[in-house]
């Protein structure tokens, strides 16, 4: 058996055969979905990526023979560790061929790694943030990933259980065919809760009038989520960069905003196109064709993705979801959506996962993140 060789990235040439590895490894996976190379890139730069103000990050390669044959990256996170009190090593970035002895070199480097800063926990895959990919898939290999999650062959969780890593947290994703028509009960409740609680949905004539909304969503989403151990605010940088990064794939139809009386914003869903297949044609480039597989899923598509909930404490429980559907299906039914993919859940994220439970989801995904004390 040739000996893994580990060597951290440092050049040029180095990070562009980390982006690249995954794109070679599921070359001929009909269900892998490449990421933009060019959002890569920025991630590891900290011109693009205000999460390296205050996260440290190193990035490996695993070689035998010279053939590369995985990757990963080990991230600390201070502003979690300054705020939550968590003290641990984040990887991420996680790919390997089916070999034991690739997968325990990475993990390895991992733990040296976390031993070398005097911490005790390791746990991935994760990014460096809440809103980053993050998630081993353990179920769903034969399903089309989507452009927020990750993806891996069914290999990779044995490899990790054999290495002693166990289950930390665990996310759940459903999919749903919409029906025909709405249930009366379903159109009745849903006027009823926006009467009672004098709520308006805004109807948008273009994207910029969306723009206005962007910051009171991101406040919107921290109070939604901020009652969840795991979830860290988002600074005011990175609200600029995934502003900046999801804003042109947004389209106004697929965007939900209900404001209250005093034109407050209480509650919004982002959903978009499914890009997926798009992003299989464009093959991590947006140029010189890219952008017109991008701009043809926008036009005619029977998918889409659900992206982003916030709904306000003061709204939870009060049937404000049942408005969110409503109009999702209303919107849907006009421009051709059948079928909608969730967001990955957390699994005991009930509140978020009671909004489908009216139209018959099929929990078709799950993924988890693998955790290690170290001695």
């Amino acid at each position: 058996m040739a000996t893994t060789i580990i060597k951290e990235v440092k050049t040029a040439t180095d990070l562009k055969n980390f982006i690249r590895f995954p794109m070679e490894l599921y070359n001929s996976n009909e269900c892998y979905v490449p990421p933009l190379i060019k959002d890569e890139m920025k991630t590891w730069n900290a011109k693009d990526n205000p999460a390296l103000a205050y996260s440290e990050a190193k990035l490996f390669l695993a070689y035998q023979d010279n053939i590369l044959l995985g990757r990963v990256a080990v991230i600390i996170n201070h502003k979690e560790e300054k705020e939550l009190g968590v003290r641990k090593v984040r990887f991420g970035w996680l790919d390997f061929v089916d070999e034991s002895s690739v997968s325990e070199a990475l993990i390895n480097t991992v733990i040296e790694f976390a031993k070398a800063k005097n911490i005790h926990q390791i746990e991935g895959p994760m990014g460096f943030t809440n809103l980053d990919k993050a998630g081993l898939l353990i179920k769903g290999f034969n399903k089309l990933a989507t452009m927020i999650g990750l993806y891996n062959g069914d290999y990779y969780s044995t490899h990790l259980e054999n290495l002693g890593l166990t289950k930390a947290k665990e996310w759940v994703e459903y999919e749903i065919q919409f029906p025909e028509s709405l249930p009366d009960k379903v159109l009745k409740f849903s006027n009823l809760i926006a009467e009672k609680y004098k709520l308006k949905v805004l109807n948008f004539k273009n994207k910029q009038e969306i723009t206005p909304l962007v910051e009171p969503m991101f406040d919107l989403l921290d109070k939604t989520y901020s009652a969840l151990s795991t979830y860290t605010p988002l600074s005011e940088e990175q609200k600029k960069t995934y502003k900046e990064k999801y804003f042109p794939f947004i389209k106004k139809d697929y965007i939900i905003c209900i404001e209250d009386e005093n034109h407050d914003l209480v509650a919004f869903a982002i959903t978009m196109p499914s890009y997926s297949k798009a992003l299989q044609k464009a093959n991590g480039q947006l140029f010189p064709l890219g952008w017109w597989h991008f701009l043809q899923a926008g036009k005619k598509n029977d998918r889409a993705n659900f992206y982003l909930i916030g709904i306000h404490p003061d709204y939870q429980r009060r049937g404000v979801t049942a408005i969110i559907f409503k109009e999702i299906f209303e919107r849907f039914a006009k421009i051709g959506i059948r079928y909608m993919e969730t967001n990955p859940e957390l699994e005991e994220n009930k509140n978020i996962q009671l909004l489908w439970q009216d139209y018959e989801p099929v929990n078709h995904k799950r993924r988890r993140t693998y955790a290690k004390t170290l001695s």
